[in-house]
């Protein structure tokens, strides 16, 4: 069978899959936290068993260990990794040898939240399945065909060949949500399309037949959207007078950009849009209102790029169960030629727009690990 890993920056998912598909998914939640959880779903049921503090690796181990007792028989060929960045020459799935790895390594300062667990999570597969290929998939791979212009800061060239460039992130997102829409919906594929993958890490992708053409996000996860706990996109000036004013080094403004802001830093309540919405304050509705804003923004920067937009897909977490937010996206969306039907969109869709709705809104769940394993079973045969 194939396994994916998906090692994120508070969570690990990992898959099995064999011939016909998923046989076993899992999640452990709470990453860095007292009480971690591991979450299994196998043959439609679910089984939920808390896990011992520790960090990444240590959490990886165990997840790893806990799999292969509950799997006896099964013989692991091949391990699919989720790479957050590939950087400028990782531009399709590949072995993972020690070559690579060194070259994955050297680009943890462009994701320092995400590559260096990535890394980890190969590192423990490899102990745990020493027969098995390696396979990384990268999430700037699905951009890298953009158009040059998207690629480019207003800086001097000099850095840009040094590898500061807009890269994209969440494609294997966008290259299983493309699929999915190209399957169900080909006439909307075929168009101005753009993708909103919208979660405690969020983005939005820009495709023109079904090819991605722009992307919120760019040198790094920072860019863009407001997430959970990141900022999105800000004037690099605050970071200046943070430096200045506040004494701030590179590390504390980290900090801040990456575990402080987002729905976090504004809502003073959580980086998670559920828990936002419950508490229901001045400043949670205020949290609320600026993602709105800010994802209404993006989309018609995106559409001007396209020049027109036929449809728009909702994926990700809060993409795919956020019925308030999904409502209130698409109601400042008219003047595209957008019209939201209510019951539609509470009940998750998959279309969410009105039949007379020029532009179509859909919600089509991601599935990244079955994407990790299409490129894994791709590369070694």
């Amino acid at each position: 069978m194939i396994l994916t890993l998906n090692v994120g920056s508070s969570s690990i998912k990992f898959a099995l899959f064999g011939a016909e598909g998923a046989v076993l998914r899992g999640a452990v939640d709470g990453v860095g936290q007292a009480t971690p959880r591991l979450v299994v779903t196998r043959d439609g049921a679910k089984e939920t068993t808390a896990l011992p503090a520790g960090d990444h690796a240590g959490l990886i181990r165990d997840v790893l260990d806990r799999l292969s007792a509950a799997t006896p028989g099964v013989r692991v060929e091949a391990v699919g990794h989720r790479i957050v960045h590939g950087g400028p020459d990782f531009a399709a799935p590949v072995l993972l040898d020690e070559g690579v790895m060194t070259a994955l390594a050297r680009l943890v300062p462009l994701a320092p939240l995400h590559q260096p667990h990535n890394l980890a999570g190969v590192r423990a597969a490899q102990a745990a399945f020493p027969g098995a290929a390696q396979v990384g998939c990268f999430d700037t791979a699905f951009h890298r065909g953009q158009p040059r212009l998207q690629d480019l800061f207003a800086l001097p060239r000099r850095f840009f060949d040094e590898g500061v460039r807009r890269y994209g992130f969440h494609g294997l997102s966008y290259e299983y949500v493309s699929g999915a829409l190209a399957a169900g919906w080909p006439a909307e594929a075929a168009g101005r399309v753009i993708i909103a993958h919208l979660g405690s890490g969020a983005s939005m992708c820009a495709l023109s037949a079904g090819r991605s053409v722009g992307s919120t996000m760019g040198f790094s996860a920072l860019d863009g959207l407001p997430m959970g706990t990141r900022c999105g996109r800000i004037d690099p000036g605050v970071l200046l007078w943070m430096m200045r004013e506040k004494g701030m080094d590179a590390a504390a403004i980290e900090k801040v950009l990456y575990t402080e802001s987002g729905l976090k830093g504004l809502s003073g309540v959580s980086g998670d849009l559920r828990a936002v919405e419950a508490a229901g304050t001045p400043e949670a509705e205020e949290a609320i209102a600026y993602f709105v804003t800010r994802a209404q923004r993006e989309i018609g920067g995106l559409a001007a790029l396209l020049g027109g937009l036929d449809a728009i897909v909702f994926t990700g977490g809060i993409g795919e169960n956020a019925v308030r937010v999904r409502a209130a996206i698409c109601d400042g969306l008219g003047w595209l030629g957008l019209v939201l039907d209510p019951a539609r969109n509470a009940g998750h869709g998959p279309r969410i727009t009105a039949d007379a709705s020029r532009v179509a809104a859909l919600v089509i769940p991601t599935d990244e690990e079955a994407m990790i394993a299409r490129h894994t079973r791709g590369v070694v045969g």
